[in-house]
């Protein structure tokens, strides 16, 4: 199985019925794959499940070959992960937290902590405490934390929430260069419809926990001319059945 992730018949019903259901989908290594649908459509159950937070009710994950519940160990081996928010050590530098991050990792020195904030635009914030953060600059923690060991897929839940024009843009263009250069797998979750056209080459739909399309961004804006086009009619199509 040589796809970047497998997702095969994912379900998990809460208590209050909602969560996802029988999800399929397979993204190929160095996609970046967006997860698009409202809050509360079910995007962070089904990330939780992937990286082992949490456990489905049916079905099951496939990461660079290696089952999430059979073999976790091994499929998490290549995976950096931000699932909700980015909580780093608030009385910590940034170059600190990135230590106690890459801590049980003998091959991270100063040089790849720097190159790590290089790449995320903190290098200059280095040394100052995490509490001076805006939000933004966390949620950019959080990445060069999750890139830390060299992963060949990120998974982010969310990772243009609370962040300003500028950040937005940046964050854009270090998944695309990180996807360019390093062939990284992203599987990205978002409700924002604008950063996910932009940022990602295939969409996958969720509604009321199910995963209701999914197709390149090429052919939706040709299709559609826009990925709101799209995502609209395939709510007014599928999304109630």
């Amino acid at each position: 199985m040589d796809k970047a992730i497998v997702i095969e018949n994912l379900s998990k019903t809460y208590k209050n019925d909602r969560g996802i259901q029988d999800i399929n989908l397979e993204v190929e290594r160095g996609e970046i794959f967006g997860f698009l649908g409202p809050n509360g459509a079910g995007k962070s159950t089904a990330m939780k499940i992937m990286v082992g937070l949490m456990k489905a009710d049916k079905g099951d994950v496939w990461i660079n070959g290696y089952s999430v519940t059979k073999d976790y160990e091994q499929a998490m081996k290549n995976v950096g992960s931000i699932i909700e928010n980015v909580v780093p050590f608030s009385y910590l530098t940034a170059y600190d937290n990135m230590k106690l991050s890459g801590r049980f990792n003998s091959q991270i020195d100063e040089g790849i902590i720097d190159n790590c904030l290089e790449i995320t635009g903190l290098i200059k914030y280095k040394n100052e405490k995490v509490k001076n953060y805006s939000l933004g600059m966390k949620q950019r923690l959080g990445l060069a934390m999750a890139i830390l060991s060299k992963p060949n897929i990120l998974i982010l839940d969310e990772p243009f929430n609370g962040l300003d024009i500028q950040g937005m843009v940046e964050m854009r263009e270090l998944i695309i260069n990180l996807s360019a250069q390093e062939n990284t797998t992203f599987f990205i979750s978002s409700h924002l419809i604008h950063d996910i056209e932009l940022t990602c080459n295939k969409v996958g739909i969720l509604y009321n926990g199910k995963l209701l399309g999914v197709d390149s961004t090429k052919n939706i804006l040709k299709n559609y001319s826009s990925l709101e086009n799209y995502y609209l009619s395939e709510v007014d199509l599928n999304g109630d059945s």
